[in-house]
């Protein structure tokens, strides 16, 4: 690891200046900067401290129903605050299932969204891959047991947050500030595939600073889970996620809106609109639940050794869709 100094600027406007310097990261929890330090996949210069500003800090529910959660609240804060666990309760499941409990305490939701790909290749470093400049993913041919199954190519990592696809599905927005101003983006539009840049995950541009997220008010119909499969139950990332919202008139059985994003299948936390559309529009039940889950993955497109994340996504979408209605699985 390299010899680098820690700035701690006095707000948010200095934090953005100092970022547009070569070699100076952005640093709250410092989990995954720490990692890719130690891993010399990150030289950084500077780390530029962001915890303690208060722009970046703080859960909020407006009284619009309106959920904003600052970039530097720990993981731990969202899994165990009561507004958040019963109205928006996929989120709270996401950030609860992050890591350990000592994580959970120091990471945030700014750095689990924004954490790096956890790929053996990119994070080897002896090992020149397409994502750190090369000209070569090696997971094509190579050990790929834990990479994409949808929307691979040219790079097939898989992104690794556990709340980015809860987020997308309860229609999250992330606020940033930068340089150029301030700016408000989707989050589902906020990550990038490996087809626009190999090297990158996301839109955020030199100097810009994710602030916070805002999640829009949810009605009395709306039910969300969070569900994933892992090797180890102690302390280990997705090998498949899925977050689902359903909505439903009170007391209705049909599925007026729906939203299915699925995690660690894809370079980005991967929507399916399909699977959206078959289960929109008729009464929720085990059988819907189940086509759900079959067109969820009808475009997936296994590697050598990762066949078997097919069968898990299946299960865990169908899982998660009965759980969120209310019914034991069947």
């Amino acid at each position: 690891m390299n010899r680098f100094e820690v700035i701690t600027p006095a707000d948010v406007a200095s934090a953005s200046r100092l970022l547009t310097e070569d070699g100076n990261v952005a640093f709250a929890g410092g989990v995954d900067v720490i990692d890719l330090s130690k891993q010399n996949i990150a030289s950084p210069a500077a780390l530029v401290n962001l915890k303690g500003l208060k722009e970046l800090d703080g859960i909020e529910v407006r009284p619009s129903g309106e959920l904003r959660l600052g970039a530097t609240v720990k993981l731990s804060e969202v899994a165990e605050h009561p507004a958040i666990r019963a109205k928006f309760t996929a989120i709270a499941e996401a950030a609860g299932e992050a890591a350990t409990p000592q994580i959970r305490n120091l990471g945030t939701v700014g750095g689990n969204i924004l954490q790096r790909p956890r790929c053996w290749y990119f994070r080897n470093p002896d090992v020149v891959c397409l994502k750190k400049g090369g000209d070569t993913c090696y997971s094509i041919g190579g050990l790929n047991r834990y990479h994409a199954i949808l929307g691979g190519g040219p790079s097939f990592i898989v992104h690794p947050s556990n709340l980015a696809p809860a987020l997308i599905a309860m229609r999250a927005s992330a606020t940033i500030i930068g340089p150029a101003g301030q700016r408000t983006v989707e989050l589902e539009k906020f990550f990038t595939l490996p087809t626009v840049d190999p090297k990158r995950e996301n839109s955020l541009k030199p100097g810009e600073i994710i602030t916070g997220v805002i999640v829009p008010a949810v009605s009395a119909g709306v039910r969300s889970h969070y569900l994933e499969a892992r090797e180890k139950q102690s302390f280990d990332w997705p090998l498949v996620s899925v977050a689902i919202v359903i909505d439903r008139a009170p007391g209705a059985k049909t599925v007026r809106d729906a939203r299915v994003v699925m995690g660690a299948v894809a370079p980005i936390p991967w929507r399916s609109q399909a699977a959206e559309a078959v289960l929109k529009g008729g009464p929720l039940e085990e059988s819907r639940a189940r086509a759900t889950s079959e067109a969820a993955l009808k475009d997936a497109q296994p590697m050598s050794d990762n066949a078997y994340k097919v069968v898990i996504a299946k299960v865990i979408v169908r899982r998660a869709i009965m759980h969120a209605a209310g019914m034991e699985d069947a």
